[in-house]
């Protein structure tokens, strides 16, 4: 349940968009950036399945560049705050053959926290990468963490998870993932 395996996850960008990353904390905002960025190319390195989602796209425009450019899928158009409430996005976990979800994004305490409560009770294991989710409000953020850890979601940080899903040194893959992360 706790660890992470490469075959059976992917992972999950939900709506980092340039309408909506204006109304973070800049520091907050670029410091989750950089850590989704390293998730996303870790997980291409290994890869392993990278999705993405954007909430009402009309109203809050698209993902941000220097993180749509990194992802191969198209991304899911959604107005429930859940990931979940677009169909096609739990139907495409599963042909992934995807039951371990790591969930980054934007806010924690709605979208990211309504995803991660509906994946789980989909039978999914679900990890938040604490340092890559991120709320307008510190408190929110930490409520919504709280939240997500009491419904049965794992709170992790990016190095655990990128090396998790490495298990091992010595790899190409680990070389290529070491650099991300100093």
């Amino acid at each position: 349940m706790y660890q992470l395996k490469a075959y059976e996850s992917a992972l999950v960008v939900v709506d980092v968009q340039e309408r909506l990353a204006p109304a973070m904390d800049n520091k907050v905002y670029e410091r989750i950036k950089q850590n989704i960025i390293k998730l996303i190319k870790g997980f291409n390195i290994v890869d392993v399945p990278v999705f993405h989602t954007q909430q009402y796209s009309k109203g809050l425009g698209n993902t941000v560049p220097e993180i749509a450019e990194l992802i191969e899928n198209q991304h899911f158009e959604k107005v429930t705050f859940s990931c979940c409430g677009e169909k096609s996005f739990i139907e495409e976990l599963k042909n992934a053959g995807v039951s371990s979800v790591v969930l980054t994004g934007m806010e924690t305490h709605v979208c990211v926290l309504q995803t991660a409560i509906d994946l789980l009770q989909e039978g999914f294991k679900v990890h938040i990468a604490a340092d890559a989710v991120c709320s307008r409000a510190k408190f929110n953020w930490e409520i919504g963490l709280r939240y997500m850890e009491k419904a049965g979601a794992i709170v992790t940080v990016t190095e655990t998870v990128l090396f998790q899903l490495l298990e091992k040194a010595g790899t190409d893959e680990f070389k290529q993932v070491s650099k991300l992360v100093k």
